[in-house]
C-alpha cells in the first residue's frame, strides 16, 4: 500500500515539475544578411525596393523589406546599391570543351583524361564567376562529368551546380558519332568502344540504359545534323520515329527528361512528337512547329551563340572544313527564326547558350541576342531563372529567391530590366550560401 502512494506521490512531483529549456548546444548557426538596393526575387513579377536577404545553411530563412540590422554574430554582405536577383542557369554547355579549338584539335590524341580534367575545372570556375550558379551539360565523358558534378555538389571543387547528360545519343554516322571523319583504323577503333551509337529501337534503349548506368541525369540525342559534326550530312532529320521513341520512353522510365538536338524543321517535329522535353536550337521553324511546342509543352533552347561562334571559328581554320558551310546555313537562319519563336504565344523558352562553342564563361551575351531578337529583358531574365529551373525540375530549390530555396544569389551594379548587357558584369555571386565573387573579385577557395 505505501509503495502504491509513494509511486503515485512520485508521478505527481514529476507532472508538476516544472519543465526546464534546454540549452542549445554550441552557438546558434551563422547568418548571413544580405541588403539589396533592389531586389528581383520572382523573375516575371517586378522587382521590390530595398530588401534584405537571410541566408543560413545554404537556404535562404528570410525576405524582408527594408534593410534589416544584422545581429550580432552574423555577416553583412551590403549590396545596397546593387540589383540582386536570383543565380542564372544555362540550360545547356559543355563544360570540358576547350576554349582554344585549334589546340584542341591538334592535341586530341594526346590529350589524357587528366588534361581534359583541368579545363573543365578552370571552365566550371569561370562560369560560376560569370554569375551561373548551375548548368545543364549536354555532352561530356561520362565519368568525368560526373565526378566533377559530385566534388561540386560536395564542396570540394569551385563551380556551378551541374546536371548532366552524358554523351549524346547518336546513330552511326550521325551527330555525336566520334568515328566521323577519322581514318579507318581510328574509326574502327572508336565505333569498338562506342556506347553512344545506335541503330533501330532496341539498340537505341540499350544506349540510354548504358547512359544512365554511368550517372546521367537527363538524356539528349541527335535528331538530326549539326553543325560541328565531321561529316558533311546536312542539318536534316536522321533518326526514325521509332528510334527517338524508344529513346524516350526509356528514358522517361528511369525518371530522366530528355532531350533532342535539332536544327532541321523535319526532325524537329519528329522528336516533339515523340515527347521530348525540350528541343535544343531549334534552327528551321515554323508556325506548324511552333504550334506543336504549344501542344507539347516541351521547352525550346534557342542558343543563339552557337552559330555566329561556329561560323567564325569554321573560317579561322579552327574547326573541320565539312563544318562551314553548315555554320553559314545555320547562322544564316537562326536569328529570323527566333524573332517568330520569341514572338510565338506559349511557346516556352529556356535560356540556353551551347558554351563550350562559344567561350566560357561569356554565357551571358545572349541575354542581348534574346532581346535583339525581341524578347523583353524581363522575359529574358526569366528564361534563365524560373523557367530553366522548371525545364531542369529544380523549380523547388532553384529560379527565384523564396524562403526555403537554395541561396543561390548574383548582384549588378544596375537595373538587367533596364539594360540586360549589365548580366555581362556580375559583381557577386553566391552558390548555396558560399560567396565566390563579392566587389567583382573571386573569394578565397576553398571558403572560410
Amino acid at each position: 500500500m505505501l509503495r502504491h502512494i509513494a509511486a503515485a506521490v512520485l508521478a505527481g512531483a514529476l507532472v508538476a515539475q516544472p519543465v526546464q529549456a534546454q540549452a542549445p548546444a554550441g552557438p546558434p548557426p551563422s547568418q548571413t544578411y544580405i541588403h539589396a538596393g533592389a531586389l528581383l526575387d520572382r523573375p516575371g513579377q517586378a522587382p521590390r525596393g530595398a530588401s534584405t536577404l537571410v541566408v543560413q545553411d545554404g537556404r535562404i530563412v528570410q525576405v524582408a523589406d527594408g534593410l534589416l540590422p544584422a545581429p550580432a554574430g552574423a555577416r553583412l554582405i551590403d549590396l545596397s546599391d546593387q540589383f540582386v536577383l536570383p543565380g542564372l542557369i544555362d540550360s545547356h554547355v559543355h563544360i570540358f570543351s576547350d576554349d582554344d579549338k585549334t589546340a584542341a584539335r591538334l592535341e586530341a590524341m594526346t590529350r589524357g583524361a587528366e588534361t581534359r580534367f583541368v579545363v573543365g575545372l578552370d571552365n566550371a570556375r569561370r562560369t560560376l564567376d560569370a554569375g551561373f550558379t548551375t548548368v545543364r551539360d549536354l555532352g561530356s565523358e561520362p565519368t568525368a562529368i560526373t565526378a566533377l558534378r559530385d566534388g561540386i555538389e560536395k564542396g570540394l571543387i569551385e563551380g556551378p551546380t551541374i546536371v548532366n547528360a552524358g554523351r549524346m545519343i547518336s546513330i552511326s554516322g550521325g551527330h555525336g558519332d566520334g568515328a566521323n571523319g577519322l581514318a579507318e583504323p581510328y574509326a574502327e577503333l572508336v565505333r569498338d568502344h562506342a556506347v553512344n551509337t545506335c541503330d533501330g529501337p532496341e539498340d537505341c534503349r540499350r544506349a540510354v540504359r548504358i547512359q544512365v548506368s554511368q550517372g546521367a541525369q537527363v538524356i539528349k540525342f541527335a535528331a538530326t545534323g549539326g553543325v560541328l559534326s565531321n561529316v558533311a550530312g546536312g542539318l536534316g532529320r536522321q533518326m526514325f520515329d521509332d528510334e527517338m521513341k524508344a529513346i524516350v520512353d526509356t528514358a522517361h522510365a528511369f525518371g530522366r527528361k530528355v532531350t533532342a538536338h535539332a536544327h532541321g524543321k523535319d526532325g524537329i517535329e519528329a522528336a516533339l512528337r515523340a515527347g521530348v522535353d525540350s528541343i535544343e536550337h531549334a534552327t528551321f521553324t515554323d508556325a506548324e512547329t511552333l504550334a506543336l511546342f504549344r501542344q507539347t509543352g516541351a521547352y525550346l533552347v534557342p542558343t543563339m551563340i552557337a552559330p555566329e561562334a561556329a561560323v567564325a571559328q569554321a573560317r579561322a581554320g579552327e574547326r573541320p572544313p565539312a563544318v562551314l558551310a553548315k555554320a553559314e546555313e545555320a547562322a544564316r537562319i537562326a536569328f529570323e527564326g527566333h524573332i517568330a519563336q520569341y514572338a510565338a504565344p506559349g511557346v516556352k523558352i529556356a535560356f540556353g547558350t551551347d558554351t563550350g562553342v562559344s567561350a566560357h564563361g561569356d554565357n551571358a551575351t545572349e541575354f542581348k541576342m534574346m532581346v535583339d531578337a525581341g524578347m523583353t529583358p524581363d522575359r529574358a531574365i526569366r528564361s534563365a531563372t524560373v523557367d530553366a529551373a522548371d525545364l531542369l525540375g529544380l523549380s523547388a530549390s532553384l529560379g527565384t529567391l523564396e524562403v526555403g530555396k537554395s541561396a543561390d544569389i548574383v548582384a549588378v551594379s544596375a537595373s538587367p530590366l533596364a539594360d540586360v548587357t549589365e548580366l555581362e558584369r556580375v559583381t557577386f555571386v553566391m552558390r548555396r550560401g558560399v560567396v565566390h565573387k563579392l566587389d567583382g573579385a573571386r573569394q578565397p577557395w576553398p571558403a572560410d
